[in-house]
């Protein structure tokens, strides 16, 4: 611990929007986090910020070039440093008290239960194509009873869904079961953002690639996520404020100064929504022959 350092004071300015005793209970929470890449580090950092005593964080990857544009703690000095690793110093930096446990080896069906243990709600900061493990650890929050958060960057906007114990699963609301990738990533972008608010200024289509698991990237749009879901997580861990569960949730977008609620009873099973997968596989369909 360093010398001098007080967590009163340090987080004393969050007291007026959380009570006294309300930010002595942030301090005693552990929040799990997979994955530190573009949303996953900014989440870890916000969430330390708001006072939160400990986390389990998981992520396999190490920074790279490609990772600057967006990802917290992608700097120069870090290059092919394990994220897991640098997270945590930048985290420390903010509140040497922290108890953080890391899983360098990525979140599996091997681990997910030591991973959740103890865990108060976990937050999805995966990489939008890493389904297998995604899948995994939502089942074992809905099994283990564990309220989940997941924001996804979209543009420069989020849209956000929350799964609460006893409520919607994350694979009742997406269906996933039996899919190959592709539809996985397509039913996966469609129950996440049944507005697609985002689609409407795609500057250059040709950076989308299901195929080779590209896409473009905003910090706008992180950092939004992150924004989101600490509120998230704070009300959730209160016990105050109103939360909308899936099937419901909710996408910002800040290029269109537009704000909607979505709601879609039985989530990808749900009339809209099967008409928007469908002339969405005819889209990915219309990409890869060259079409436009």
């Amino acid at each position: 611990m360093k010398a001098g350092f007080d967590y009163d004071s340090a987080f004393s300015r969050n007291i007026g929007w959380v009570t006294s005793e309300e930010q002595c209970s942030l301090r005693g929470k552990r929040v799990a986090i997979a994955g530190l890449g573009g949303v996953g580090g900014v989440h870890m950092l916000t969430l330390a910020r708001l006072g939160i005593g400990a986390f389990n964080v998981s992520d396999f990857d190490s920074f790279d070039w490609v990772n600057f544009n967006r990802q917290a703690g992608a700097v120069v000095s870090t290059l092919g440093r394990p994220k897991v690793d640098v997270l945590a110093e930048m985290a420390f930096e903010v509140n040497p008290e922290l108890d953080v446990r890391k899983f360098p080896e990525g979140i599996s069906a091997v681990n997910v239960d030591d991973f959740l243990k103890n865990v108060d709600v976990y937050v999805d900061g995966l990489d939008f194509f890493a389904f297998e493990a995604r899948r995994v650890v939502f089942a074992a929050c809905h099994r283990l009873g564990i309220p989940a958060v997941t924001a996804a960057p979209l543009g420069m906007g989020t849209a956000v869904l929350v799964f609460l114990p006893g409520q919607m699963s994350f694979e009742e609301y997406f269906c996933l079961e039996g899919c190959d990738e592709e539809e996985m990533a397509i039913r996966f972008l469609l129950g996440l953002s049944p507005a697609m608010l985002q689609r409407s200024y795609v500057a250059d289509p040709s950076r989308v690639n299901l195929a080779e698991h590209r896409g473009p990237s905003t910090i706008a749009a992180c950092q939004l996520c992150a924004g989101v879901t600490a509120t998230e997580v704070l009300k959730i861990l209160l016990g105050r404020g109103a939360v909308r569960a899936a099937p419901r949730g909710y996408h910002f977008d800040a290029y269109r100064s537009r704000f909607v609620h979505t709601w879609r009873p039985g989530g990808n099973r749900n009339p809209l929504q099967r008409i928007g997968l469908w002339i969405a596989r005819r889209q990915l369909g219309k990409m890869k022959r060259g079409e436009g």
